[in-house]
């Protein structure tokens, strides 16, 4: 059953959008970046009955300690035990680290736990947690990070891991490498200067891992790119086993891509099930004409013979 909609479904700025369906409602967590909400908070807050009208329920994340940085970027929600956690990361620069906050109701206000994830004395730059819950109960964190060798014919750049989660609170301290970039529309900059790397790379990003099984396979969509420009998309990679080996990733970005003159840049999505239950729905987001905001758009996620893909981008500027 489609539900009837025009795109962007928020005017707003509500970059990286992802949504969590609880009890029959869809609570929608954007970007923060350095501002806070009406109430004080990081991280913009919607609220919809349907996926098309929204309605905003204020900022998520009571603000960590300033020591950590200013700059608040996707965050992501799980719900285990009675409790909501919202994964996400804080830092400023080309320094970022992965952090998580409870709260006893979706919208929050969420508490910082106190303790960064992933150490950022040996991992300066992780960003985009992605909580996902295998069949059998266990949780894992898939989270990007950079990466500076080249063996195997990858390019220096941010790319995606995977570790299993001890408790909610805690990673195991098993991570894996889940997709490393091969392909050259993933360019995020030409050499980019990297000073707390000690160079200056043809620097690739692949970004905003969200994993969802279908017919026995684990999909690992992501973003790459540079998210200001239009070459950033959506691809995915394919495995049997959550930990991967993940294969099969595109030569460009088969799920979503810009539309000249009309979208730019769409991505860094998340997958949700449509008032129906049964279609489902990518959430992602798009510049707006002007470039200024980064506005909330859904499309149907398609799954057809050559694999997933998107029924748009469809927008209205």
């Amino acid at each position: 059953m489609d539900i009837h909609y025009t795109n962007p479904v928020w005017q707003g700025d509500m970059p990286d959008p992802f949504v969590l369906k609880w009890e029959g409602q869809y609570y929608a967590f954007g970007t923060g970046g350095q501002k806070r909400e009406a109430n004080g908070n990081i991280f913009p807050v919607l609220r919809s009955n349907d996926l098309v009208h929204w309605q905003a329920c204020g900022g998520a994340l009571i603000p960590p300690p300033a020591e950590h940085g200013d700059d608040f970027w996707a965050p992501e929600v799980a719900y285990d035990g009675g409790k909501f956690y919202l994964y996400y990361s804080i830092g400023k620069g080309l320094r970022h680290q992965l952090r998580v906050a409870t709260s006893e109701t979706p919208v929050g206000p969420y508490q910082d736990t106190g303790m960064p994830l992933v150490d950022p004395r040996t991992q300066p730059f992780c960003i985009d947690a992605h909580p996902f819950c295998d069949d059998d109960g266990q949780w894992y964190l898939f989270y990007a990070r950079d990466f500076l060798d080249t063996e195997h014919g990858y390019h220096q750049g941010t790319a995606l891991v995977v570790d299993r989660l001890a408790t909610m609170t805690r990673l195991a301290g098993e991570e894996t490498t889940v997709l490393r970039a091969r392909h050259d529309w993933t360019l995020f900059e030409a050499q980019r200067s990297m000073p707390h790397y000690g160079i200056i790379a043809d620097w690739h990003t692949l970004e905003g891992p969200s994993v969802r099984k279908h017919a026995g396979r684990y999909y690992c969509f992501y973003s790459g790119s540079s998210f200001m420009t239009e070459n950033y998309g959506v691809d995915y990679a394919i495995s049997s086993s959550v930990r991967g080996p993940y294969t099969g990733e595109g030569s460009e970005a088969r799920v979503l891509r810009s539309v000249p003159g009309k979208v730019r840049g769409p991505g860094h999505h998340s997958i949700v099930p449509g008032p129906d239950g049964q279609t489902e729905y990518i959430v992602y987001h798009a510049w707006d004409a002007q470039m200024q905001v980064r506005q909330m758009c859904i499309d149907r996620l398609l799954w057809t013979l050559e694999g997933p893909r998107c029924a748009g981008p469809s927008i209205d500027l």
